[in-house]
């Protein structure tokens, strides 16, 4: 299997964007993650960008073509799209086009624009990742889909809703540093418990913000990057995809999201790892309980025991398994085309020390990233390594 090379990234600031469009917010980040890689838009096989809400957003379809041409690339685009996780499915398209030896040179990424939307707008927007007919009809909304997740968590698991709060105040916190992040303010546990429910039992700060911003990622082989000399330290070694059933009332269980446990394990498999090498993770968390989820899934933690690892300091910036150290989606941002390859992204950059918060991991060489679609109908799994290439 041949060898994935992450040669660049690039990100806007992550927050609010108005008069700005889509197109303009890839260019930013298509152009700087071409430049972090040193590698010419003309070496540019094929793009593959992630967007959700183009249609809603900005009346624009047919991103693909538009994204390249925005970054100066003249090569086939595709537009991806799987709700929140179109990202993450753009870059494991990117990673399996190289691995059969289709391309040596493709760039992933993602976009979206939803403030001028609106909060009822992006809502109403955002609904449509749910199944239509029995869920949105019926008046499901995320908050509403996460809140009966949570609650049925809660209930199996004779849990109190109040530990989410640990999971906001750590979020924020690492988000501080992070100066691409929509939200740099601390908050404390207080803060969070006495906060407004939105859907109980979830509060004003169990929910990430409505954000607009791109990522972009370049992805080079083996041989590319030894021909080019490209300063490419970190490869991705597993990629997976796993799905479930789009409604909620089809499932199981409403907590448990074996669409991850999959994916997650597909990834495992061809990296040749399992959950206790993994150093650090950047994890789908649209709401808090949706962190907790993840963790567990991803077999971090064992089921009921994910909703206190932030408050017993396990995923904490200096825990065993720090978790989200971007400020995940509660704080960094939710852009949604966008966040999947953001979480790469971020990952590249801590692991090769050159983020804001990459002194909590200083030995760190496995990084996980876990974006999810819809009430997790979706996800995608990419394994990071360090090859120890570069003195960090």
């Amino acid at each position: 299997m041949a060898t994935v090379r992450i040669a660049g990234t690039g990100l806007t600031p992550f927050g609010e964007h108005p008069g700005r469009t889509g197109r303009d917010l890839f260019a930013e980040a298509g152009l700087t993650a071409l430049d972090d890689a040193d590698v010419d838009p003309d070496d540019v096989e094929h793009l593959f960008y992630g967007n959700f809400m183009g249609e809603l957003a900005e009346h624009q379809g047919h991103q693909g073509p538009l994204m390249a041409e925005a970054m100066g690339v003249q090569a086939p685009a595709t537009r991806l799209e799987a709700a929140c996780a179109s990202s993450g499915v753009a870059v494991r398209e990117g990673v399996k086009t190289i691995r059969d030896g289709e391309a040596d040179v493709v760039v992933v990424g993602g976009a979206e624009r939803m403030t001028d939307m609106g909060t009822t707008g992006a809502t109403d927007g955002l609904s449509i990742a749910a199944d239509d007919l029995f869920e949105i009809k019926a008046g499901m909304t995320f908050p509403g889909a996460y809140a009966l997740m949570a609650s049925a968590y809660m209930r199996d698991h004779d849990a109190d809703p109040d530990d989410l709060a640990h999971i906001a105040v750590k979020n924020h916190d690492n988000a501080l540093e992070n100066d691409k992040a929509h939200f740099q303010t601390a908050i404390t546990v207080e803060d969070a418990v006495e906060a407004p429910r939105v859907a109980t039992p979830l509060g004003l700060y169990d929910a990430c913000p409505i954000s607009d911003g791109a990522s972009a990622v370049v992805l080079t082989s083996e041989e590319y990057a030894a021909e080019h000399d490209l300063d490419a330290p970190i490869s991705v070694t597993g990629s997976g995809q796993g799905g479930d059933h789009l409604a909620l009332q089809e499932r199981e269980t409403l907590w448990k999201t074996p669409a991850a446990e999959e994916a997650a394990a597909e990834a495992y498999a061809e990296a040749d790892i399992d959950a206790d090498d993994v150093d650090c993770a950047e994890v789908h968390d649209c709401f808090t309980i949706a962190e907790v989820l993840a963790t567990e899934s991803l077999g971090f933690f064992e089921p009921g025991e994910g909703l206190a690892a932030a408050k017993n300091g396990e995923t904490t910036r200096d825990g065993s398994l720090p978790v989200n150290l971007s400020g995940g989606l509660k704080a960094k941002g939710h852009p949604v085309g966008a966040t999947g390859a953001a979480q790469i992204a971020e990952l590249t950059e801590l692991l090769a020390g050159h983020h804001a918060r990459s002194d909590a991991i200083p030995d760190a060489s496995v990084g996980v990233a876990h974006n999810a679609g819809g009430t997790v109908a979706t996800v995608t799994v990419h394994v990071l390594e360090h090859d120890g290439g570069v003195d960090r």
